[in-house]
């Protein structure tokens, strides 16, 4: 039925979407390079307006779902998702603020640009509390915040509350609710406003999440507004946050007052799922899973007059680099299986991923690795490559062959803290004690590589901006390609299968 209803809505598609990007020009790469440009041509077509942005349980998905699968039936793929078909329907509940008013002393905050909330089912349509500022929220700075709504720094500094202290503390001292200043003064991932919506989507068959404390993200510059009155600089405030630096606990005049809208739903979104049989007999029990995942933000709050989130190189171009692989090979297996996953949900929480692993459609004792592609950035030149789990598995070896073969470097990631290892699809198999990696393109401190990619950071990291017509750097991006093309042929061709790596923390646990 879940397919039907797929089908159905996959020829329902609407014209055309306009943005703000419309009357830029896209990017195109250099003609000659063949593969290069059919392999944007399919990036295009997974990300053009007409696509909506791919967002999680949309029709504009499913759309782009039929695309892929129709692209690897071209390709002589095989289909491996449920009842011989390409799909594995993933069933998600989601429950998203619709409108929000919220301010303090009858000053308001801008909704999605001065303040965000994490909902749940459980959050309350109103609040109304006093409002406490507590630094960074270790427990011997809270005092009696029981039926407040406490605000503390979000610092990342080593020996400070990171996020789920703050959480810990505040829901024990009974606060009703959590204001997190997002941190300006942490560099390496700066924060982005706007919020493109506010929602939160889990898997049918989770536990609901609960959340008994009320989380709030603020906009550093909002801070004024909610202790107005209070004596205290806001500026001097987030600058000591910034550094690390003592910070006072005080009480705010006002009150904190908050309303939501909010609506609740049961979606269906599908991961695309196919392999390409392996030639060796021997080695069909050794199956490497390559992944990257189909759904973006899709429409939200508009940046620059762009409402339209196409998620381009997040992840639109890596789905299409499985298809531009599967096309070259025109049916041609390797040694070993090679499944193809498009998986839905990422950008909600890995979910796809998640239930794959959970509910795999080929057994998962007979999976050995997972490739994932993600968080790569052709837009700058190829010359180091971050690795995660680099020194984990057998992968990061192949990693260093195919990378030295091509002048490349290699490194681990060189800021933990940003903890991107965890942030996609590679983890869910790390999490089950399968060997996996993913990549990042890296930049060597104080480089003008390091200043494009905080730049795109900044500015294109799930934006309206992320799109067709932001610069692209073709000779990086064919670069990548072609080491993901020898990766896999090394990694599914050779005689060992990936392995753990002793001593790795996060290879399965031995008793």
């Amino acid at each position: 039925m879940i397919l039907l209803m797929m089908a159905a809505a996959i020829a329902a598609a609407p014209a055309t979407q306009a943005n703000g990007a419309a009357s830029r020009a896209a990017s195109q790469p250099p003609a000659r390079d063949l593969d290069t440009t059919a392999w944007w041509k399919t990036t295009t077509a997974l990300s053009n307006d007409a696509m909506e942005g791919r967002d999680t349980g949309s029709p504009a998905y499913d759309r782009a779902a039929r695309l892929v699968a129709d692209r690897f039936a071209a390709a002589g793929l095989k289909p491996l998702g449920e009842g011989g078909s390409w799909f594995q329907p993933v069933s998600m509940e989601e429950v998203s603020v619709e409108s929000a008013t919220i301010g303090v002393g009858g000053r308001s905050v801008a909704f999605l640009h001065d303040i965000t909330v994490q909902p749940a089912p459980d959050t309350p349509v109103t609040m109304d509390a006093p409002l406490a500022y507590r630094g960074y929220c270790a427990a011997d700075a809270l005092g009696d915040v029981r039926g407040k709504v406490v605000i503390c720094h979000g610092t990342h500094r080593a020996g400070l509350p990171d996020a789920s202290a703050r959480q810990a503390v505040v829901k024990a001292a009974g606060a009703i609710g959590l204001v997190t200043i997002a941190d300006p003064g942490f560099t390496v991932e700066p924060p982005r406003w706007p919020f493109a919506y506010a929602r939160t989507v889990w898997l049918s068959d989770d536990k609901a999440p609960s959340e008994p404390v009320v989380r709030f993200t603020l906009n550093a510059d909002a801070l004024g507004t909610l202790i107005a009155g209070s004596g205290q600089d806001p500026a001097r405030l987030i600058a000591a946050g910034s550094k690390g630096e003592p910070l006072p606990s005080f009480d705010a005049p006002g009150r904190f007052r908050a309303n939501f809208t909010l609506a609740h739903k049961s979606i269906a979104s599908p991961n695309v799922i196919a392999m390409l049989p392996g030639t060796d007999p021997g080695k069909a029990s050794q199956a490497i899973v390559l992944s990257a995942h189909l759904d973006g933000y899709g429409p939200g709050e508009p940046v620059n007059g762009d409402g339209l989130y196409n998620g381009t190189l997040d992840d639109a171009a890596y789905v299409a680099l499985l298809i531009q692989l599967a096309q070259n090979r025109h049916g041609k297996g390797f040694a070993r299986p090679v499944i193809f996953a498009a998986f839905t949900g990422e950008e909600k929480g890995l979910l796809g991923a998640r239930w794959f692993v959970k509910h795999p459609t080929l057994p998962q004792a007979r999976i050995a690795a997972d490739i994932n592609l993600d968080q790569l950035r052709p837009i700058f030149p190829l010359d180091l490559l971050t690795v995660h789990a680099l020194d984990d598995t057998t992968l990061g070896d192949d990693v260093r062959a195919v990378t030295a073969s091509m002048g490349i470097a290699t490194q681990k990631d060189p800021e933990p803290e940003r903890n991107l290892l965890r942030r996609a699809d590679q983890w869910p198999f790390l999490e089950a004690g399968i060997p996996a990696t993913a990549f990042v393109f890296g930049y060597r401190p104080g480089s003008e590589s390091e200043r494009i990619y905080r730049h795109w950071y900044r500015t294109g990291y799930h934006r309206p901006q992320d799109d067709l017509a932001q610069p692209i750097d073709w000779k990086a991006a064919a670069d990548f390609n072609r080491f993901f093309y020898a990766l896999v042929s090394r990694v599914a061709d050779q005689p060992a299968k990936p392995a753990w790596k002793a001593g790795s923390t996060l290879g399965p646990k031995r008793e």
